[in-house]
């Protein structure tokens, strides 16, 4: 969610930066801009609504000269996405990018308006650049006017200031939204994360929360939260780990589907050895209930796990949305191991749910950067290992979330007794099986891309799903409206009765997501009520239930056969390709559908 480049540079800043911010596109954005001090020691700024290449556009007809700037692109918060409320904010000498969301800035713009302050958009990010010019104009330096008003502000934000005059000086603060600096040869940049930053260097300090830095080309100096000097590491990340190239697929989404196999067989290694699950980390003997927060597509797979902890281990496991659980502020009983999803490890709701568990229960989070605060701040972090994820529309890295829970629930199993190390072997062994037969399921894409086109007319879809099976209902619903906008819902197959049925009509495709499992029998009946109110019925199953099953089915797509164990991360497969055909089919924009974002880091 936004993205922000900082540049003190050798070479034209404003190509560096635009390149850069094509790097962030995947967070998401609708607006986008760029501010450089140029060779006069001017600021000047350009932005431009909708995609990048506006921006691009507009550069080439009134380019920016300099070498220092700073560039942004923003998705809507406070204020429509237009020309005025796009980052850079500026006023007067000061320009300012910013991602999170300022709470007290309705108080704070009061009292500016009250000295005369003039506003001039909708936005919280210019109360930042007013307030800031205000302590300039009191006599402040640059650096006292900035960590001035970052003293003042309440709320999330990763902020970037720019100073006319100066073009040797950045300050750059983080408090709940991510900011990482990086080390050139007399150069020095800040960017959202890492993959911003790849090409322009390996050498990365990431912020910790209520830091702020005072940045030049030759020196970096940060402040913790209470003003004293930082000592922060410097690492040296891998480039590879940045890369973001599409390899011939036509969409990012399209490749990451197609590096499951991969990803899945690292997760697994990571985890998997010799029949046992290698994670000497952890000891569930004396834990007595698991709590799983996360939000969107992680709290999906979370929803996958609790099945696996309470049939697998027996023991009792809650799922939340990290939104809701903060809030709620529950009770958690010191046996309690609370596990927090989150890909980006920046999650917002979620870094706030494991702020609010600390120092009341073990807590583990799983997440895909290894050096976000999730994943820092947790007292232990268990890495996917899916490599960078761009698509918004989460693929990968859901399906190796669901690797590492399936592990957690094998170890919590064989901790506690519930299974001996003859079926703990067995279940590895088929866990190890998974990546081949992933690349069976990725062979029914041209299958599904056909149904696909049929179902790109509809307006409405439901997927049903039993057991563990429902979860991925859900989540193949989520997909198929994040990225063709279709409305789409998934329901547990027994509740079809209990409202749902009144939906039922031949304009209305059902995605019946049912390998062959000890629930099978039950959901067939669901689907026989389905074609008997004449459903049109896609039904996605192994060869045997295909047998028993598709007399009356619109459409049935085969998977391989799977254990049960291991169902719901076989036939996520299915799922995100329907929801991929689907959205080619109907011209929407696959890799950053509207109004979604990748890392929501704000609340």
């Amino acid at each position: 969610m936004c993205g922000i480049i900082g540049v003190l540079g050798n070479h034209g800043a404003a190509p560096i930066m635009v390149e850069a911010l094509k790097r962030l596109e995947y967070r998401g954005y609708d607006s986008a801009g760029i501010a450089t001090i140029d060779a006069d020691r001017r600021l000047a700024r350009r932005r431009a609504v909708g995609k990048l290449v506006n921006l691009s556009d507009l550069l080439v007809h009134d380019p920016l000269a300099g070498k220092s700037g700073i560039g942004h692109t923003r998705w809507a918060t406070h204020g429509a996405p237009t020309v005025s409320n796009a980052h850079p904010h500026q006023t007067g000498r000061v320009a300012v990018v910013h991602n999170g969301i300022i709470e007290n800035f309705r108080e704070l713009r009061a009292e500016l308006e009250a000295q005369g302050v003039e506003f001039h958009t909708e936005t919280d990010t210019e109360t930042v650049v007013a307030l800031t010019e205000s302590f300039l104009k009191q006599g402040l330096s640059a650096r006292d006017a900035a960590e001035q008003t970052i003293a003042r502000l309440e709320g999330a934000y990763a902020l970037c200031f720019l100073f006319d005059g100066d073009d040797d000086l950045l300050i750059a603060a983080r408090k709940g939204s991510p900011l990482v600096i990086g080390h050139g040869d007399g150069e020095v940049f800040v960017g959202s994360d890492a993959i911003a930053l790849g090409p322009l260097t390996d050498r990365l300090t990431y912020l910790e929360e209520g830091d702020w830095a005072v940045l030049t080309r030759d020196s970096v100096e940060i402040m913790d939260t209470n003003g004293s000097l930082a000592n922060r590491a410097v690492t040296t990340i891998q480039i590879d780990a940045t890369r973001i190239d599409k390899a011939g697929h036509k969409h990012f989404m399209a490749k990451e589907i197609a590096e499951q196999p991969m990803v899945i067989g690292d997760a697994i290694n990571a985890y998997v050895q010799d029949g046992e699950i290698n994670l000497p980390q952890l000891d569930f003997t004396g834990i007595e209930r698991i709590s799983i927060v996360a939000c969107g597509t992680a709290f999906l797979a979370g929803s996958v796990a609790k099945y696996w902890f309470e049939q697998i281990a027996r023991i009792p496991a809650e799922v939340d949305i990290a939104s809701e659980f903060r809030y709620r502020e529950p009770p958690i009983a010191p046996n309690t191991l609370t596990i927090f999803l989150s890909q980006s490890g920046e999650t917002a709701d979620t870094l706030a749910a494991l702020r609010y568990a600390q120092g009341k229960a073990q807590v583990v989070s799983i997440t895909n950067v290894a050096t976000s605060t999730i994943a820092r701040e947790a007292d232990l972090n268990l890495p996917i290992h899916a490599g960078a994820e761009i698509g918004v529309a989460s693929t990968k890295a859901f399906t190796c979330k669901l690797v590492v829970l399936a592990a957690l629930a094998l170890k919590a199993a064989a901790d506690k007794g519930a299974l001996n190390a003859e079926t703990i072997a067995q279940h590895t062994t088929n866990l190890q099986r998974l990546p081949g037969l992933i690349n069976q399921a990725l062979e029914r894409s041209g299958d599904i891309d056909r149904v696909a086109h049929k179902v790109a007319e509809a307006q409405d879809v439901l997927f049903l799903g039993r057991g563990a099976m429902f979860p991925l209902a859900l989540e193949g619903a989520l997909k198929l409206k994040e990225i063709s906008y279709i409305h789409a819902e998934g329901y547990a197959s027994g509740e079809l009765k209990h409202g749902p049925i009144a939906l039922i009509e031949q304009s209305v495709p059902v995605v019946v997501l049912a390998p062959r499992d000890s629930l099978f029998d039950k959901t067939v009946s669901n689907m026989q009520e389905v074609m008997a109110r004449d459903g049109k019925v896609l039904l996605i199953t192994d060869a045997q239930g295909a047998k028993i099953a598709s007399d009356g089915a619109w459409n049935t797509i085969i998977m391989p056969d799977v254990p049960e164990i291991f169902a719901p991360i076989l036939y996520a497969i299915p799922a995100q390709l329907l929801a991929y055909h689907t959205a080619v089919a109907k011209g929407t924009d696959v890799d950053q559908p509207r109004n979604l974002a990748k890392s929501v880091t704000v609340e």
